[in-house]
């Protein structure tokens, strides 16, 4: 592989593959041509490789340029190949040289996020360790992947991973929100053992998914609206079975060569399909990128959350919010019914809140990333005072 001279090349060419080897550059059109204007200025006729790094850099986080990202990409072809044929050549995996560069190149986008000018050298020399990371990270993730069950694989997952396997799978917005409840439901009722056997962890039988399908009818209405329908046993078998090829499908993508011949056109390839000038780039459909929870995904987290800590609590604990939240009695009354004094049910609500408000307050910190003061956990507090009225005064909650 020749090293490329020219800003011209630099910015607007990229690797072609054949047979395991990259054997020459191959330059986009349209990329081409905005470089040869950039470089058409009379003020950048000596800036340096690094500078338009930064530049197109710039422009990137700016979102200012459609072709940054392009520019970019291109840039580092280079550093991308010289990672990966490392990595492909010091560890023992049945992935090929231009599968590891494939894997590293999709996550640009992962790339340049974590790039800080003001922090770094250059940005070809945080690549090198980038896509080395990004390589490596794929690669333990495919591994812990093929060894899992389906229903491992469910309570391993992370909030945004289900997500967006979800929406890889090509799911809407509302049937993704019923699947994630019901995803928390099951993790709630079928929570795996510690140890090696977490991971092969046997399909659900008929009475947990009874167990699963009973908490998920009991608070759809409060999680997910008046318009969510009841779901039987067999049906909320079938979504999880779904959400587990799902997940599976969106970890461990299969990787096809583009110059693989054409299902029943053996004397051509998927390139030829391809158009050989950039079109508005696909990478952003591909990279993994961070997104703001919707308000309906934070409350169906907040509900699983807030549920699994009332599961926890023993039966006297439960049948004292149930009378105080539920049938709205007041402090006196339950003291009453309870033959005790009113300062001790006063204590132990007060005790319940604390230590739901902790569990919502570490949630807060962990999943949102929200650092506490005063005025959050007071609102905190007021969403939990909410909460709890709403949840307990539901019709189809036993009293």
């Amino acid at each position: 592989m020749r090293s490329r001279q020219s800003i011209l090349e630099i910015f607007s060419t990229f690797l072609q593959f054949e047979s395991d080897s990259a054997t020459r550059w191959v330059s986009d059109a349209r990329l081409r041509r905005k470089t040869q204007q950039c470089l058409d200025q009379e003020s950048a006729q000596e800036l340096s490789e690094m500078v338009w790094s930064l530049y197109w850099h710039k422009l990137w986080q700016a979102d200012s340029d459609p072709f940054a990202v392009a520019h970019l990409s291109a840039y580092l072809q280079e550093v991308c190949y010289w990672s990966a044929r490392k990595l492909a050549l010091n560890m023992g995996s049945s992935q090929s040289l231009a599968d590891f560069f494939q894997i590293a190149i999709a996550k640009i986008h992962r790339v340049l996020q974590g790039f800080n000018p003001q922090q770094s050298s250059g940005l070809k020399r945080y690549a090198s360790l980038a896509f080395s990371n990004v390589i490596k990270d794929t690669l333990r993730l495919r591994q812990e992947v093929d060894i899992c069950t389906d229903w491992a694989l469910l309570h391993k997952l992370s909030h945004k991973r289900f997500v967006e396997s979800l929406q890889n799978f090509g799911l809407d917005s509302s049937t993704i929100a019923a699947r994630i409840f019901a995803w928390q439901c099951f993790k709630i009722i079928y929570a795996p053992t510690q140890g090696k056997g977490a991971r092969k962890l046997a399909k659900p039988d008929s009475a947990i998914f009874e167990a699963i399908s009973a908490l998920y009818n009991r608070d759809r209405v409060v999680t997910l609206g008046t318009t969510a329908e009841a779901c039987n046993p067999t049906v909320l078998e079938q979504w999880l079975t779904t959400c587990g090829k799902a997940a599976r499908s969106y970890l461990y993508p299969s990787l096809i060569s583009a110059d693989s011949p054409q299902p029943g056109a053996e004397n051509t390839e998927l390139l030829d399909n391809f158009e050989s000038t950039f079109q508005e780039s696909n990478l952003s459909q591909i990279i993994e990128q961070e997104e703001e929870d919707s308000r309906q995904q934070t409350r169906s987290q907040l509900n699983a959350i807030l549920l699994r800590s009332l599961v926890k609590l023993d039966l006297p604990a439960q049948r004292l919010l149930q009378m105080y939240y539920g049938k709205a009695m007041t402090q006196q009354e339950i003291a009453k019914e309870l033959d005790t004094k009113q300062y001790t049910v006063s204590r132990r609500l007060t005790s319940l809140k604390q230590t739901l408000l902790q569990t919502l307050a570490e949630w807060s910190q962990t999943a949102l990333h929200q650092p506490l003061n005063s005025n959050v956990l007071s609102t905190m507090s007021t969403i939990l005072e909410e909460w709890l009225k709403l949840h307990y005064s539901h019709p189809d909650l036993p009293s």
